[in-house]
């Protein structure tokens, strides 16, 4: 628990860091934080027109295709985004690294927290899309900031796995940007999970993003609590407890070793 205690003997120093990193991705634009706002709402109208009025996609069940869809979309935008952000955490910010009095492990979670902030506008156009479309707020829309909390951990678990490595093997990089390629199509974003027959449905329920996106569309469409998926829940979170340990391991042995090789 040591890495929590930092977190939260840190906590100003965090706050500052984010802000900070906010400031450097926004205010050198003439709109400065109004991206913030002007991104997630033009990829949502853009794929609410081209899906609804190009394609003319069939409902999916009872609902929408295009609700379907974005409930796969936001969180997937989230992953890509904090995983190439978090490989680069440390690497980025190399003067910081080179100061003795700072702990270097509140990078990654600087760079995820940033990302976090955005994904919280998409995630408040979704659900306004669900009520501009007609659907009620349900008491499992609560669910969505459980599955929101796994994701953020576990792309931090990876973090601090990349963020160590890549300053080691520059080359993880680009390995991690295609990662998240294949990742994409390994992950129930555009296809259905429920069709896929035989053995091979079980092991792509093993990926851990699959649990997250089918998550937000059970908490979202089919009114389903995560306790319900025991089998599902127990695998990710097996999944999520090792990656955590390896990664706060690995980012803690190599630490000492960044500001030479940085």
């Amino acid at each position: 628990m040591s890495w929590l205690k930092e977190i939260l003997s840190d906590r100003r120093i965090l706050v500052s860091l984010i802000s900070n990193d906010l400031r450097a991705r926004y205010l050198t634009n003439y709109l400065g934080f109004l991206w913030v706002f002007i991104q997630p709402c033009a990829t949502t109208i853009i794929l609410w027109f081209v899906f609804q009025f190009g394609f003319k996609a069939a409902p999916h069940g009872d609902f929408p295709f295009v609700l379907w869809l974005v409930c796969g979309l936001v969180p997937w935008f989230f992953v890509v985004e904090a995983l190439n952000a978090g490989c680069t955490a440390v690497k980025e910010n190399s003067f910081l690294v080179k100061k003795i009095v700072f702990k270097v492990s509140l990078l990654p979670l600087v760079k995820l927290s940033s990302a976090l902030l955005v994904h919280a506008f998409f995630v408040l156009l979704l659900l306004m899309l669900f009520v501009v479309y007609g659907y009620a707020p349900s008491i499992h829309w609560l669910q969505i900031g459980y599955y929101i909390a796994c994701l953020f951990m576990l792309l931090l678990a990876i973090a601090w796995i990349t963020s160590s490595v890549v300053i080691f093997f520059p080359d993880l990089g680009q390995i991690v940007a295609m990662g998240t390629q294949f990742g994409f199509w390994l992950t129930p974003v555009f296809w259905d999970i429920d069709v896929v027959q035989g053995q091979a449905a079980a092991y792509l329920r093993l990926n851990p993003f699959a649990y997250i996106v089918e998550g937000f569309r059970d908490s979202l469409i089919r009114e389903v609590w995560f306790w319900e998926r025991p089998t599902q829940t127990l695998v990710f979170w097996g999944i999520l407890v090792f990656l955590t340990l390896v990664g706060w391991r690995t980012f803690k042995k190599l630490k000492p070793h960044f500001a030479d090789v940085l």
